[in-house]
């Protein structure tokens, strides 16, 4: 289970902004999870509001994650393509000249605050 190495980094990220922005709370953060990125969503879910309930500032903190659905670009025919439908071999031209184009990133992309 690697989603609680993953959550403790977010929680270093977090510590930074906080106090960079001489934050006492952060009330929500949202995570962009690509559908390929090895980091199961509920897990992480599990594994961050486990850890956040042991800092003072993440107490409570909600966490929202957004999937970013893997697309794959096919060299032969220029085309896109859902990469979970039809994995690596393009759909169109039947090529394995393939590669990814999204869906790997596990990015924060939004923090929340009230004033």
């Amino acid at each position: 289970m690697h989603e609680l190495g993953v959550v403790f980094h977010i929680i270093d990220d977090l510590k930074v902004v906080a106090e960079e922005n001489q934050l006492e709370k952060i009330d929500k953060v949202t995570i962009e999870l690509g559908e390929v990125s090895t980091v199961i969503p509920h897990i992480l879910t599990d594994c961050f509001n486990w850890a956040a309930s042991k800092q003072d500032f993440l107490k409570n903190t909600k966490l929202s994650i957004e999937t970013i659905p893997a697309i794959t670009y096919c060299e032969e025919c220029k085309k896109e393509y859902r990469t979970l439908e039809h994995g690596r071999i393009c759909p169109f031209c039947r090529s394995e000249k393939t590669y990814l184009l999204q869906g790997n990133e596990f990015l924060i992309k939004e923090i929340e605050v009230t004033e």
